[in-house]
């Protein structure tokens, strides 16, 4: 039986390991959920490159237009999988925004940034802002994407994720409230963050990916309560799905008790599922607590502001 023989600089299992060579070792194979293009469908579905150079791509859903000049929703989403797997293709992100966009009747941008290790911090969260701001160059009807500029309602944006995902939205809402290139049409309405992580002590694989940064609680992007522009977040409403036993809970706690104490004038929301681990909705979402999750998240996002 043939064996690996290279010496293993960084072992990261399970989600890859570093060779001394530089060579990189994935564990978790990508997979890819079929599109859809079909208009009679509850959902369609489209891949963009959005950076021709980098291959920074999203992927859009757009729900079933019964009226073709009524203006929806906007919800751009950033997946989780610890800033160094998953995508916006992966059938369980997929199979998560395409059905929360056919509760919603809202539009969806899914984000596909780039990956660490291969790409080293801060590309996913530079990724994540490029796309938020290829998302709202459509907001005068002159982007490049058909759906964004004929069916989107840019007074009524959300943004969220879950995961590392949540707290690269979470940054990405920060740097909105401090952009002076934001259009006055933009209204960011909410942000939610669904089993989200806000940094743990000694944490080896953050410190990998992120070596110059302290540690994942001296980063502010990852530990936003040391943030100094956290006060100016452009979001109305901020609302936190957490997990009974998510070991990523008491980072999440810190982060929801510290907004609510904080500068920041807005809203902020809590639901917990008891008895449950992170990112459960995922591996049963017909699950009465999945289903309990999703229907929150719908509630949010379509309540009245």
């Amino acid at each position: 039986m043939a064996t690996n023989t290279k010496e293993i600089a960084v072992d990261m299992t399970p989600y890859f390991i570093i060779y001394k060579d530089n060579s990189i070792n994935r564990f978790r194979p990508s997979e890819n959920a079929p599109l859809c293009d079909d208009p009679q469908a509850p959902v369609q579905s489209k891949d963009v490159v959005i950076q021709p150079e980098t291959g920074v791509s999203v992927r859009v859903f757009l729900p079933k237009i019964t009226d073709p000049k009524q203006k929806i929703p906007v919800i751009i989403y950033i997946h989780g999988g610890a800033f160094c797997i998953g995508s916006a293709r992966s059938p369980v992100f997929h199979n998560f925004i395409s059905s929360l966009v056919e509760k919603t009747n809202f539009i969806a941008v899914s984000v596909d940034y780039r990956l660490c290790p291969e790409n080293p911090f801060p590309a996913t969260y530079e990724d994540s802002w490029e796309a938020f701001q290829w998302v709202l160059s459509h907001v005068n009807g002159h982007g490049p994407d058909s759906w964004l500029n004929d069916y989107a309602d840019f007074s009524k944006v959300f943004i969220g994720g879950e995961s590392a995902g949540a707290n690269i939205a979470n940054d990405v809402a920060i740097r909105a409230g401090v952009s002076t290139d934001l259009d006055s049409k933009v209204k960011i309405l909410g942000l939610f963050l669904v089993h989200p992580y806000f940094g743990i002590e000694n944490d080896s694989l953050y410190e990998v990916l992120c070596p110059t940064s302290g540690g994942s609680l001296e980063d502010p992007r990852v530990n936003p309560l040391i943030d100094p522009r956290l006060k100016s977040m452009a979001c109305m409403k901020v609302l936190f799905l957490v997990a009974e036993k998510d070991l990523l809970k008491k980072g999440t706690m810190n982060y929801y008790e510290g907004l609510k104490k904080s500068e920041w004038n807005g809203d902020v929301e809590l639901m917990e599922t008891k008895g449950e681990g992170h990112c459960f909705h995922f591996y049963n979402p017909l699950a009465e607590k999945a289903v309990a999750l999703m229907d929150k998240l719908v509630d949010f996002l379509k309540q009245e502001y």
